[in-house]
């Protein structure tokens, strides 16, 4: 009994240490050392981006819409609406990740998008109709950094207009920080907003 007893101890032991090193030690190195290999290092951190002046300006994976100081004069690209928005078109709150999960049939639901149609229709000085429909949808996460070309050329003639660069230039940055579909086939084109708004504050500064 006792000699059993010792021997499914040591086994258990001899697990227990064997695990630890593998689980322990063995793994997280190796999963360290992948995200250490070219090309793959900028995703494991973070897909951090930054400023001209090297400073850290945030995620091209996590798109935080920008405030301008003067709405009136508003300067920037902006991202999809975000559930957690404090009001219609107001910035997502980064802390919260997620959609607003109500229906497509929800009443609240289609008025906050006729409401964010309206907004955006009048910043942008064009008729409701010309607003693409992912300029007043949320996106699953919330904090999707991505728009359709659609809607960043929408936001061009603005951008230009506020900032005084040439539109041939500002559309000329849209379609740098656009990447094609995945494969040439798999899902639709984007434009990362977060590139993109550096690359004309960028332009600016030239």
């Amino acid at each position: 009994m006792l000699s059993t007893l010792r021997r499914q101890t040591g086994t258990g032991l001899r697990l227990l240490i064997v695990f630890t090193i593998v689980c322990g030690i063995v793994y997280p190195l190796a999963v360290w050392g992948v995200s250490r290999i070219p090309g793959l290092s900028g995703s494991a951190e973070g897909s951090v981006v930054t400023a001209a002046d090297g400073t850290v300006a945030g995620s091209s994976v996590i798109g935080v819409d920008p405030v301008p100081a003067n709405p009136a004069a508003d300067p920037y690209f902006h991202t999809r609406p975000a559930a957690s928005a404090s009001d219609v078109l107001g910035p997502a709150d980064t802390t919260t990740s997620g959609g607003s999960n109500k229906a497509a049939d929800s009443q609240d639901l289609l008025h906050e998008v006729e409401q964010r149609r309206a907004a955006i229709a009048q910043r942008e000085g064009v008729a409701p109709a010309a607003v693409p429909t992912d300029a007043v949808t949320a996106s699953g996460s919330g904090l999707d950094p991505d728009i359709s070309p659609a809607y960043a050329a929408l936001q061009v003639a603005r951008v230009a207009r506020v900032t005084g660069l040439p539109v041939a230039q500002v559309q000329g940055l849209v379609a740098q920080a656009t990447s094609g579909r995945a494969l040439g086939f798999l899902g639709e084109p984007a434009v990362d907003v977060t590139t993109l708004n550096l690359a004309v504050q960028g332009a600016l500064h030239r």
